[in-house]
């Protein structure tokens, strides 16, 4: 269902499950093993998430839900298979890594969701994004209602989540869903280039940067003082001096 490597401080993901990459309970299984095996590896800075189907991932494996559906305790076990996903999907929103998600194809339902639990997304041109449950009765609960809300603002959110409107990577980069588009022709190598760049950056900065913007959607909290806090622990960081050292040698009085 997947194949994972790291290298230059890049960990990938390809989701490799036909057709679609469905949200089976194997397959949510099978990406926290991935999850578990990174956490044990201090050799990367950005996991970069893509798919090797034509779509990136379509949402809920349609056998497995109707299985439960036709279920006498089918609430209950819908419940238990959506808090699984949202355990998966909050998991790598709190990676202190950068997490990059690269959209191909249509990322749909729950598969959007996943690409909303990554802190930067890629889509190409031609790629279908939305949360189209509530044409089925039902509601993006695998996050997408709390993350489409901060990410783009409630008045978009009821647009996409109560319409269950699909837009393509062009519009959802216009409308600030995901930060590049581009075709689709282009969308490895620029994807690719994305993460190269990240991965060159200092892993503490990055990681203290992740919690101070983190902070910032904390209703009442805000994050000056995590800001505070991070500066002062920087400054005693190798990698960290070494640059400031090296910037302020070439720059004029």
């Amino acid at each position: 269902m997947f194949a994972m490597n790291v290298s230059d401080q890049v960990a990938t993901i390809v989701m490799r499950s036909a057709p679609v990459n469905a949200l089976s309970g194997a397959w949510i299984a099978g990406f926290v093993q991935r999850i578990d095996e990174l956490a044990g590896r201090d050799d990367w800075k950005v996991l970069h998430i893509r798919s090797d189907q034509k779509v990136f991932c379509a949402g809920a494996d349609l056998k497995e839900m109707r299985a439960r559906f036709d279920a006498a305790d089918g609430p209950n076990r819908t419940y238990a298979y959506v808090a699984s996903i949202q355990r998966l999907y909050r998991r790598i929103e709190m990676l202190p890594q950068v997490t990059l998600s690269e959209i191909g194809g249509a990322a749909l339902g729950g598969g959007f969701e996943l690409a909303l639990s990554c802190d930067l997304r890629i889509a190409a041109f031609e790629a279908k994004v939305g949360l189209p449950e509530v044409k089925l009765g039902l509601i993006p609960g695998a996050g997408g209602t709390q993350r489409l809300t901060r990410l783009a603002g409630r008045g978009l959110a009821n647009r996409l989540i109560l319409t269950g409107e699909a837009i393509d990577g062009a519009e959802a980069q216009r409308l600030g869903i995901v930060q590049w588009s581009c075709p689709k022709s282009e969308l490895v190598s620029h994807a690719a280039e994305i993460a190269r760049n990240i991965a060159a950056l200092p892993r503490p900065a990055l990681a203290a940067a992740k919690r101070c913007i983190a902070a910032a959607s904390e209703p009442g909290r805000g994050g000056f003082s995590d800001e505070l806090e991070a500066t002062y622990g920087l400054q005693t960081d190798p990698e960290t001096r070494e640059r400031v050292k090296d910037f302020l040698a070439g720059a004029r009085p």
